[in-house]
């Protein structure tokens, strides 16, 4: 079953990069259009995102990153808005986050050919675990359309497969004590946790951190590879879908109700068998994309990010600062 998010209460909040230049028309309209290669960054391989043309401006109320940076001391990640956790809170292995977990290779198997990989280390003991999380510090996602690739791990890329391993993606609420506290999860189990059989995935509505109060789903099937993961959250309504796929919905008081971060989250439920030697396991983001207010279908998420890729757009944000 699902837990809430701890995070540290302090948190770095990174200068949002201002806009500069004009993109090219296909990725700054409402409708990018099919023109777009999709398999091609616009950019040389290896670039940092600080080295490439400023910011360009986007649709109203768009957030879009590819995640082409060189790694977690870029400059370039924390002018977009984004932090790599290290140090203290849960969930999980309390107080075992480590920046070096965050690393942005070349994927093959990518769009664009860049990823986010959050690789998390176990030997089964506290001191030598090491879990991932990278995450927003804008705080200015709200009702809207929430969609990433997002590759997931049946097996550790090192080791044997013994860990009861999350790997999540999900806006909330910066403080779990917050009178409008707001989280949607995807967590992705494949050997199952807190009592359940894996593989599982978890989508979840919370209304209240502590206690815990939340309505969730669960799908039961192994789901190693790419997904494109969705969360929309428009009209009273929360709807969790997955490769075009509806998995879950909810409504009434779960939904959110406060302005949320994004994180991707690489973690560990409990230490498991130290007996079974060091093990790692990965998770990739390909891009992530947020459109506010509105409920957008598949198509209509993939044929955006595709005209941002044809024009060579690494990064876009257009939404209002909070």
């Amino acid at each position: 079953m699902s837990q809430p998010r701890r995070i540290p209460l302090r948190r770095a909040w990174g200068v949002l990069a201002l806009p500069a230049l004009l993109c090219a028309l296909a990725a700054c309209s409402g409708d990018p259009g099919s023109g777009g290669t999709g398999g091609s960054d616009g950019a040389a391989k290896g670039a940092s995102a600080s080295s490439a043309a400023p910011t360009p401006t986007g649709p109203p109320g768009t957030l879009f990153d590819t995640f082409h940076y060189t790694g977690a001391d870029d400059p370039a990640l924390a002018e977009h808005g984004w932090e790599v956790r290290s140090g203290e809170g849960g969930p999980g292995v309390k107080d075992t986050w480590a920046a070096a977990g965050a690393t942005f290779p070349t994927d093959a198997d990518a769009q664009g050919g860049h990823v986010l990989q959050l690789r998390s280390t176990t030997d089964g003991t506290k001191q030598g675990t090491e879990q991932a999380e990278l995450y927003s510090t804008g705080e200015n996602l709200f009702n809207g359309t929430f969609a990433a690739r997002v590759y997931l791990s049946d097996k550790p890329s090192s080791g044997r497969t013994v860990d009861h391993v999350v790997q999540t993606f999900f806006p909330i609420s910066t403080e779990d004590s917050s009178a409008d506290y707001s989280e949607l999860d995807y967590e992705y189990m494949p050997n199952g946790g807190w009592g359940s059989v894996g593989p599982q995935l978890d989508t979840t509505s919370w209304f209240k951190a502590d206690p815990p109060d939340r309505v969730t789903h669960a799908l039961k099937k192994p789901l190693g590879g790419w997904h494109l993961m969705m969360i929309t959250a428009v009209d009273g309504k929360v709807t969790y879908s997955l490769d075009g796929k509806e998995l879950f919905t909810s409504s009434g008081k779960y939904v959110p109700r406060e302005k949320m971060d994004i994180h991707f989250s690489n973690w560990f439920i409990d230490l498991v068998s130290p007996a079974a030697g060091r093990r790692s396991w990965d998770m990739k983001v390909n891009w992530f994309y947020y459109k506010a207010d509105e409920a957008l279908s598949q198509a209509e998420v993939q044929k955006a990010v595709d005209g941002f890729y044809g024009a060579g757009t690494d990064y876009v944000n257009t939404l209002p600062k909070s």
